[in-house]
């Protein structure tokens, strides 16, 4: 089967990480981003162009999400398999008259961090059952966890890892902002965040809130309002007003 990934960033460079470690070949990688594209093709090896695209089975778009019907039309091979990576769209926002299909992978990707990738869920969706075999056989050589998943239900995965990962790590980026002003070093802080992480593995997330909004320490809560300004002000009241309308306070 001969595979073409298409895009240069971080979803692109792990796609073509997980099936050069798992022994997939892969007929190209394609895209604009030429100088991007070369450093992924010289430490994969494999083979890469800005300007043609090679003749595959199956086609992985792997571009933002605004991006993704734009470049799908570059795909004319009518009995093509393709699949984007997207966890918001539908399958039908690919543009052209080959097989449509979704092939998400449930993770935050950056290329300079490395990923267990036999962790990463994977999330398919076809047009018909043959299609659907084809992407589970695939993405099963790579992960232990794969899934079925209409576009209804995707919608809804990638919302939840919206609140657990990217809100998640805003309030990191916020949190540093804080010890930063103090010259407080973030590293300190870093015992406790790979233990809250930890807890929920063994304790349903409602039940392993802590804090002072939890508790209805008002004390507390006025003197955090004192020390804070603008946006962290504004976020620091409404995470408490969800806790405490969580727990009825």
């Amino acid at each position: 089967m001969q595979i073409v990934i298409i895009g240069s960033g971080n979803v692109a460079y792990h796609m073509a990480k997980a099936f050069s470690l798992k022994k997939i070949p892969l007929l190209q990688i394609f895209g604009r981003n030429g100088e991007e594209l070369k450093k992924i093709s010289e430490e994969l090896d494999v083979p890469y162009s800005t300007e043609h695209l090679e003749d595959a089975d199956v086609y992985i778009i792997c571009v933002s999400d605004n991006s993704v019907e734009n470049v799908s039309k570059i795909i004319t091979k009518k009995d093509a398999l393709v699949a984007h990576t997207s966890g918001s769209l539908p399958k039908e926002i690919l543009a052209g008259e080959y097989r449509k299909s979704s092939f998400y992978p449930l993770q935050t990707f950056s290329k300079s961090k490395e990923l267990e990738y036999e962790k990463v869920p994977f999330f398919i969706e076809t047009e018909n059952e043959e299609d659907k075999q084809i992407l589970f056989d695939l993405a099963s050589q790579i992960s232990e966890n794969v899934m079925e998943s209409n576009h209804e239900k995707r919608k809804y995965i990638h919302l939840t890892a919206v609140f657990a990962c990217n809100f998640v790590n805003h309030l990191f980026a916020r949190a540093k902002e804080v010890s930063d002003s103090q010259e407080i070093p973030f590293d300190y802080f870093l015992p406790l965040i790979d233990e809250t992480v930890k807890k929920i593995h063994e304790i349903e997330p409602k039940a392993a809130q802590t804090g002072p909004a939890v508790r209805n320490d008002l004390r507390v809560l006025e003197l955090h309002e004192q020390l804070l300004k603008d946006e962290s002000l504004e976020i620091y009241k409404t995470m408490n007003h969800s806790i405490q309308k969580m727990y009825e306070l």
